[in-house]
């Protein structure tokens, strides 16, 4: 179970539109957190790998070394 608050303009506009579409705020609320939780997790993981990069713990590969490496250079 999950609750959350939301500024009134936004509680206004998401109500708006579940009454327009027949469809409950729940079912709005959820799709926007689904359609987004993967972008965020891609997000923190690209930091993640970027602060390791930057401090020498990750290595880097350009795009010619890894088609050698994968058997596509020409």
């Amino acid at each position: 179970m999950l609750a959350i608050r939301l500024p009134e303009e936004i509680e206004a506009r998401l109500d708006t539109l579940a009454k327009r579409t027949g469809r409950s705020k729940t079912f709005y609320a959820r799709e926007a957190i689904l359609q987004h939780l993967d972008d965020l997790e891609d997000l923190y993981l690209a930091e993640r790998v970027a602060k390791r990069i930057h401090a020498g713990k990750e290595r880097t590969a350009g795009l010619d070394e890894v088609e050698a490496r994968l058997g596509l250079a020409d």
